[in-house]
Parts: structure tokens; sequence; C-alpha cells
């Protein structure tokens, strides 16, 4: 499983409020992501940059849970900066991309880079606010209008050259409670809305996820929606 999602403290349980780094070239943006975030008690903005380059540094330098990244930017766009941000080892931020452009090739890129999600710049701003919750818990979030066939177009990148009688055991060794998990992750629940759907609770659901990604080999939530879509195991 991912590992922030363990090492995160729940705000809403007492915990300090979610670090956000917002990457964006346009200032105004910036102030008015920025003005949406600090009014929640359990969020907080600790840096901004305007650049990718600039982004690894603050993401260095302040330690955000999570940064808000665009992607057409100066110096280094949000795609690339994304590919450093997390295979950097002194970085522990779950990236969300945020675009004004609904572009397939970003929304492939952006998984194969290893963002935790991506949503469109004219997301309400309650969808913002719950996206950045939900990628700072360690939860996948894909924006609303991504469609099953946008996912499916992921699969030509990534894994999709692994080996097919290998995944093919992998899936095998799932439970059929695990598969259900699966199937729901795919459609973009946070752990929360899995659990309310099974009647189960929390911690019971990150255990399904977490078993999941081991038995299946993958890196996060993001890959085990991609691989759903890959092997059939998606609901529509």
């Amino acid at each position: 499983m991912n590992d922030r999602e363990d090492a995160v403290v729940d705000p809403g349980r007492g915990g300090p409020p979610w670090r956000v780094l917002l990457v964006d070239d346009q200032e105004l943006v910036r102030a008015g992501i920025g003005t949406i975030l600090d009014a929640q008690p359990d969020l907080t903005v600790v840096g901004e940059a305007r650049t990718g380059r600039q982004a690894i540094s603050q993401a260095r330098a302040l330690r955000p849970d999570v940064i808000c990244m665009d992607v057409q930017m100066p110096d280094m766009d949000g795609l690339e900066a994304t590919r450093l941000v997390v295979a950097d080892p002194d970085i522990h931020a779950a990236v969300l991309i945020l675009t004004t452009f609904q572009r397939e090739d970003y929304l492939v890129e952006a998984l194969e880079a290893g963002a935790q999600g991506f949503l469109l710049k004219n997301s309400r701003a309650e969808q913002l606010v719950e996206g950045v919750r939900s990628v700072a818990a360690g939860d996948a979030l894909l924006a609303p209008e991504v469609t099953r066939a946008v996912i499916a177009r992921a699969v030509e990148g990534g894994r999709a050259a692994t080996d097919a009688q290998t995944d093919a055991a992998a899936v095998a060794e799932l439970t059929e409670r695990e598969r259900e998990v699966l199937q729901l992750v795919a459609r973009g629940l946070t752990n929360d809305e899995i659990a309310a759907e099974l009647f189960l609770g929390r911690a019971t659901i990150k255990t399904h996820v977490s078993n999941v990604l081991t038995k299946l080999g993958l890196r996060d939530r993001v890959q085990a929606v991609v691989f759903a879509y890959e092997h059939g195991l998606a609901r529509p």
C-alpha cells in the first residue's frame, strides 16, 4: 500500500492540518486555490511555486503532504516534476494534478508519473477540498469527467507489458471480497465510501486494499484502477 496512508494523521481525529504546496504559474490561480484550502480547518497552504523546478525544491524544504500540481508551466512542466517528486526519497507528498485541459494524454502521463489524483480546475470548490483530503489520506482521485475509455487508454503504458499469465495467477489469488474492493477502487471510491458501500469498517477496507496491492504487485491505488480496467475487473 502507499506508505502515506498509514503515515499521515487524520486531522478529523485530532491531528495537525494536512500541509499543501500549490504549484501553478498563474498567481491568481494560486491565490484562488489557496483561499479555498486555507478556509478549511484541516488544510493549510505552506508554500507556492510557479515552475516544476521550484516545486521540487519547495517540496524538499517544506515537506508538504499534498502537492497541487499544474501541468503547463515554464522551465519544467508538472508531469516531469511529478515524476521527479515521486522518485525522490526525501519527498513524501501525494501529487494531485490540477489542469484546465481535459486531455487523455495528460491523464495517461500523470498516472504513469505516479500522480495520486487528477482533477480539472473548473471543479467545484467542494470537489477540490475533498480531492486534497482524499489524496492526503492515501486514496486515488480521478475527475468525474474522466470516463472508462480514458482510463482504459492508460494501460497502453506502465504495466501493459506485464506477463499475462503472471497477472492471471495474481488475480486468482484475490478473495471474493478483495475483488469486490478492487472493483469499487476502480470506480474511484475512497476508503470511507467503500466502507459505507460494503457496511464494513474503514480499517477493514484499508486491510483489503493493502492485500489487493500486495497480491497484484501494484504501487498504489491509481495503478489498481488501471489494472482493473486492463483485466476487465472494473464495473461499468
